[in-house]
């Protein structure tokens, strides 16, 4: 519904037909830029997006390319990326993006042309019910019936996907609606009842937090993606300085606080430190800031953290108490109960200091976990391991790209080996882990911010999942770099077959069995008919002067970096286990088929 205080049109207002109103409000909601595929139900859309001199429309060449470049745009800018498909097969085409945005709390606006609405319901063709398919992993969504409402719609879109909890919501409008006309009233405010993005905590319950922090011996903080949807990133550290307390982020978390300070113990979870792991489960008081308490990091749940006092500080109250109950709980915006806890602790007379003195037996223990299990892998001479390339990479970035990645192996290796100090540098698919987000993501990254460098690290299996998405790069001119470590194999499954089942193969293996000398499918020669300049490396003593060519070229460019399929992502705590069954040496990580049949089956 408008409001009194809507901008009318004038009387002798020309009149606009929908989609020309539809692209008028993604010009007043400050888009730029949206990635698009045509079909015959968005057709009147992409016309009225050929008149705009605003909104830059990228081609990709998938719906799921397109809808994993918006996020990849969402999710360094913080303002919401825009993805367009037609009807059928294109809308179920973005499902994964939206389901991917869904889980890890991106903005996301997804608009769907639709049949026409007298056809809705009927079986006509390339229609399906993009409104009830995406009810599960959507924030919001709209099927827009009358031209009237589109305005309005497209204003509550963006502030429901943007504020509170960000998520994705869908936009899905019947072809005649967008050819219907009329003359257009823009709101200018919004009327949601019921809807409180901004939940303010009461300082009451900030004060039993403090009181908590007060009488620990051994406290950790464990905070994570909402630090950095929240713009909190600032506001934390300051936390972190009056406190003294540790900090171990989730993946997701990752770049929400600085890994170079001497209070970070980087991520915690199935792959994550041992001294993380460690310090939040053996920890008196635990912090939980913008966290889920998913099973990635709790693993079985019961036994995380179980000896502590457990503070929950989320925005979504759903989140309270769903995985894991908890002795505080305090929903509020974190940007603003950090920014209130310290003035309570500036009013307590806690000053801030960089070097740690609160809590010195307790850091004295983390150090020696540090010492007795750190990050690190053995070299194995002139075999190129992941490792030692993601470890080089961030040497000859100084940790100043924006990183994106696939899903497997290579992404806990990017995590763990690229040291991450700024907020909105790791894009990663965590909750959905979508193979085949990584490339389009860093084009998505890198139209949002060409002034960075923009480097997907992926692998072969993940790369070749949206690897028409070279197209998108090369056409359009997006100079986003990738790195593909190359194994042949799917390798996270085959870490996981050795682990389990004895080694045995189920049709992991990428590569021609036909021919098991032929590298396959060859990459150069993908790119080259791409039109995008590719290079092979075989040996560790090129690898330096490779990256340094990607690193210096002005167009997009590929690096195909041939691994060993049999190394291990370590640590691991195998799924549905306690941080103590960590397994930190490959040696030990090929258990009997009988004692794999043992483990837990959630991986």
């Amino acid at each position: 519904m408008t409001t009194p205080t809507d901008t009318p049109s004038t009387p002798d207002a020309p009149l606009m037909t929908g989609a020309e109103i539809l692209v008028k409000c993604l010009e007043r909601e400050g888009v730029d830029t949206i990635f698009a595929y045509p079909g015959g139900a968005s057709m009147p859309i992409h016309q009225a997006l050929t008149r705009s001199t605003q909104i830059r429309t990228i081609l990709p060449r998938h719906e799921q390319g397109g809808a994993f470049a918006a996020e990849g745009y969402a999710r360094v800018t913080g303002r919401a990326g825009v993805v367009m498909s037609t009807s059928g097969p294109g809308g179920t085409n973005l499902i994964t993006g939206i389901a991917d945005a869904y889980l890890d709390s991106v903005p996301l606006i997804a608009i769907t042309g639709q049949v026409a609405s007298p056809l809705i319901g009927k079986g006509a063709f390339q229609e399906t019910d993009m409104f009830g398919m995406s009810l599960p992993v959507v924030k919001h969504n709209y099927l827009v019936l009358d031209i009237a409402d589109i305005p309005r719609v497209i204003k509550e879109a963006f502030h429901i996907a943007q504020t509170g909890r960000p998520g994705p919501v869908l936009i899905d409008m019947p072809k005649n609606v967008q050819e219907a006309k009329a003359s257009p009233v823009f709101p200018t405010t919004i009327d949601l009842p019921g809807y409180n993005p901004l939940p303010k905590a009461k300082d009451a319950a900030l004060q039993k937090m403090l009181d908590l922090i007060a009488g620990a011996k051994q406290p950790m903080i464990y905070c994570g993606g909402g630090i950095i949807s929240g713009e909190a990133s600032g506001e934390l550290l300051e936390f972190v300085e009056r406190t003294g307390i540790p900090v171990a982020t989730t993946l997701m978390g990752v770049g929400g606080f600085p890994e170079d300070h001497p209070l970070a113990l980087k991520w915690l979870g199935m792959h994550g430190t041992v001294y993380a792991n460690n310090a939040v489960n053996e920890a008196d008081v635990v912090l939980a800031i913008s966290v889920r308490f998913d099973d990635r990091v709790t693993s079985k749940v019961e036994r995380f953290c179980e000896h502590a006092t457990i503070v929950h500080l989320d925005i979504d109250a759903s989140e309270i108490n769903k995985n894991k109950p908890v002795q505080l709980a305090i929903q509020s915006d974190v940007k603003y109960a950090l920014g209130r806890l310290n003035c309570l602790l500036e009013a307590a007379g806690k000053k801030r200091a960089a070097a740690p003195v609160a809590y010195p037996e307790w850091y004295a223990k983390i150090e020696a976990w540090k010492q007795k299990y750190p990050l690190a892998f053995r070299d194995t001479g002139e075999i190129i391991q992941q490792q030692y390339v993601v470890s080089l990479l961030c040497e000859m970035t100084k940790g100043e790209a924006i990183i994106t990645t696939g899903v497997g192996q290579h992404q806990m290796w990017a995590g763990q080996f690229y040291n991450f100090r700024k907020p909105r540098t790791f894009l990663t698919s965590a909750g959905l882990g979508t193979m085949g987000f990584g490339y389009p993501a860093a084009l998505g990254a890198k139209v949002a911010r060409p002034e960075m460098e923009v480097i997907d690290i992926d692998g072969d299996g993940s790369f070749l999942m949206n690897v028409q998405e070279l197209a998108m790069a090369h056409i359009e001119g997006i100079a986003a770099k990738a790195i593909i470590l190359n194994n042949q194999h799917l390798g996270m499954v085959v870490q996981w077959e050795d682990l389990k089942y004895g080694s045995n193969r189920a049709h992991t293996f990428l590569g021609d069995p036909k021919d098991l000398d032929r590298i396959y499918p060859n990459y150069v020669d993908i790119c080259h008919g791409f039109g995008v300049k590719c290079e092979r490396v075989l040996h560790k003593k090129d690898l330096r002067a490779a990256i340094q060519r990607m690193l210096d070229a002005k167009e997009t460019y590929v690096l195909d970096v041939m691994v060993p399929y049999t190394e291990h992502v370590l640590p691991m705590i195998p799924g549905g286990m306690s941080y103590k069954d960590v397994i930190t040496d490959q040696t030990n990580s090929k258990l009997s088929a009988q004692q794999g049949a043992q483990l837990p089956t959630a991986l």
